[in-house]
């Protein structure tokens, strides 16, 4: 028994497959369209690869057993990411709109999801093109010899270095203080900085004139921010291999923990990561693939690019650990080298006598004859398997840990544009991904003037975007972003995935997507497309979406703060979140999911009240059509 929901006047509100190449004809003008094939890759690549493969798919291989965490990551992959992907270029291709004019196209019921991606596409686009200020702010300071961030500042009175780089740590201290002058709470904002109001007001900027024109201009941008980042890995790559220890990071990494397969969390964090990192549900997808040719091979896309980001993925973790791994030994190097340097001071040694060879069997000889005397010297644990564990994501990742490797490579500012220029452009091109899925459905809702050119919606955004943004360059800026980050792009994107792929295979009709996807590839999904589109893939998004949900409602929110004040200092502080704070999450978390009910029930109530043709204002696809068949008579 096939189960299809009623929805009726979708024969109305969607172009026949006769229509559809007749209108790909006329709109041969009209509507953007990709170059080449090649322009459309590398867009598609650009927005599902970005940042989080390079610093937060690492961690996750660290935290959860190494190589083991690859076996549900690519399981996962399989049957979650590739689904879901497919589902959105085929979708996105066939009703040849953005995310708004898809889903009320399927129904004016489901306006709300395609309203829920432009907001969340909006909100992620703020902080996330904000963290582009912080790269271009690094990427300029790169450009002098020593970094700033390698030595501490000298104080007032040029007698001693500051005080609270002196108790922290260059790095730290560049990254809290000099960069983003960061407070202690997130209710104190500490006015704006004006070097980031600067920076923030440059990423934007670049972002307005690089898709000004929307995929006219980033359709030329791509061929280097999308390609860029790979030569720059593989630079990195070539130079840790070279570095000492590069190698015992590359091991830590990958080896595995098979007893983390057993932990229900590591699969769920494996499939959180998978539907994060394609970028799925933004909408973004949805538009670029409209703008393809009618028969264009979706599914052959969305393979290539799903191997291609689970490949960036496990590459990128690579070149990250073996330059976390010549971190780690320079670390332990310094450590060992004090502690011999106290035991030779101590026992009035020869230089040469302790080395690293015999340091552990010199420790033992004398710990048994002058145990009085090793303890007076306090002397450091050095664990080199300690300090490869201490696992860092994020900005952590990026702009200390990476950053304190760079200082300590030959001609480190060159190594240190390289990273930053890498960087920008995995973000850039996100960004352009983002800024379509928030413009595109704008143009569609008609809040503003159709006749408008796309470079005043585009230009609009970013204007708004960038005001907005403001209030992550504040002293608590940081804290805001962290607050984002960890709301705004988790569970409504959940919902809106699981909205899709239900609103596709229940209320569109699977066999009616079947026949579409034939229509435009020349032969019907597989048993495996059917059987992930119908249960599997909803499956697997509802049990992490549930599991995201229990987990945030039952924890105490808390957020870590740089307070040089603090007994524990440079360890950052856990506080616990205000109260008031919970009215900003329902914000970001809540109205983009409430949004696809809300807008559901507003319909109902508008079609009770007014029983005219519900498809006057659905589709604008559907009114070319309809006019179509109209003129040709």
């Amino acid at each position: 028994m096939k189960l299809k929901l009623p929805n009726p006047g979708l024969e109305k509100r969607i172009p026949s497959h006769a229509d559809l190449d007749r209108l790909e004809k006329e709109e041969a003008d009209s509507r953007p369209k990709w170059d080449n094939k090649t322009q459309y890759m590398l867009t598609c690549v650009g927005f599902c690869v970005g940042l989080g493969n390079v610093w937060r798919f690492p961690y996750l291989c660290q935290s959860h057993g190494g190589g083991a965490f690859m076996i549900p990551f690519l399981i996962l992959l399989v049957l979650e990411g590739i689904p879901l992907l497919h589902l959105e270029f085929a979708i996105g291709q066939r009703l040849r709109s953005g995310s708004v004019g898809v889903w009320r196209s399927i129904s004016p019921y489901l306006t709300g999801v395609g309203i829920a991606s432009m907001l969340v596409s909006f909100v992620v686009g703020m902080y996330y093109n904000t963290i582009m200020a912080w790269v271009m702010w690094y990427f300029f300071n790169s450009f002098q010899s020593p970094l700033p961030w390698s030595q501490c500042p000298l104080n007032e009175n040029r007698t001693g270095f500051v005080s609270e780089c002196a108790r922290s740590s260059p790095v730290d201290y560049f990254w809290y203080r000099e960069t983003l002058n960061t407070g202690t709470a997130i209710d104190e904002s500490g006015g704006l900085q004006w070097w980031m109001v600067l920076a923030l007001l440059c990423a934007w900027v670049v972002l307005y004139v690089s898709a000004i024109r929307g995929i006219e201009t980033t359709g030329k941008a791509v061929y280097i921010t999308s390609t860029l980042p790979y030569i720059v890995l593989t630079i990195f790559l070539i130079r840790g291999l070279t570095l000492k220890g590069s190698v015992n990071g590359i091991k830590f990494l990958f080896t595995p923990d098979v007893n983390e397969l057993m932990n229900p969390t590591t699969w769920l964090d494996a499939g959180a990561q998978v539907l994060f990192s394609f970028s799925l549900a933004f909408g973004g997808l949805i538009s670029f693939s409209s703008y393809n040719s009618v028969h264009n091979n979706c599914e052959q896309d969305a393979v290539i690019i799903s191997v291609i980001n689970g490949f960036t993925s496990v590459y990128s973790a690579t070149v990250i650990y073996s330059i976390i791994g010549f971190r780690a030994t320079e670390k332990f190097d310094e450590c060992l080298n004090g502690n011999i340097l106290s035991m030779m001071n101590a026992f009035d040694l020869p230089e040469g006598h302790i080395n690293e060879n015999n340091y552990d069997e010199v420790l033992k000889h004398y710990n048994q004859t002058n145990p009085g005397t090793i303890a007076d010297l306090n002397l450091e644990l050095c664990d080199i398997n300690k300090l490869l564990s201490q696992g860092v994501e994020g900005t952590g990742l990026a702009f200390i840990v990476f950053t304190e490797a760079i200082t300590k490579m030959p001609v480190s500012p060159i190594w240190s544009i390289l990273f930053f220029i890498m960087l920008f452009c995995l973000g850039l091109s996100t960004m352009f991904g983002n800024l379509e899925g928030c413009v595109v459905p704008l143009q569609d809702l008609n809040i503003l003037p159709r006749t408008w050119p796309k470079e005043v919606f585009t230009g609009l955004t970013c204007l708004v975007s960038f005001l907005i943004a403001l209030i992550f360059v504040q002293g608590s800026g940081s804290y805001w972003l962290a607050l984002f980050d960890g709301f705004a792009g988790s569970i409504p994107l959940l919902v809106i995935a699981l909205c899709e792929i239900i609103a596709v295979a229940y209320i569109y009709g699977i066999d009616r997507f079947n026949e579409d996807v034939e229509f435009m590839i020349g032969h019907k999904p597989n048993i495996f497309w059917q059987v992930t589109w119908r249960f599997l893939s909803p499956a697997i998004i509802l049990v992490i979406l549930v599991f995201y949900f229990v987990t945030t409602v039952s924890k105490t929110l808390t957020y870590l703060v740089w307070d040089p004040a603090s007994d524990t200092f440079p360890v950052l502080d856990a506080v616990t979140y205000p109260v008031w704070i919970n009215a900003i999450i329902f914000i970001l978390a809540g109205i983009p999911s409430l949004a696809i009910p809300c807008v559901a029930v507003i319909k109902f109530i508008c079609n009770r009240n007014n029983t005219s043709d519900d498809t006057e204002s659905i589709s604008t696809i559907s009114d070319k059509v309809q006019m179509t068949v109209k003129t040709s008579n």
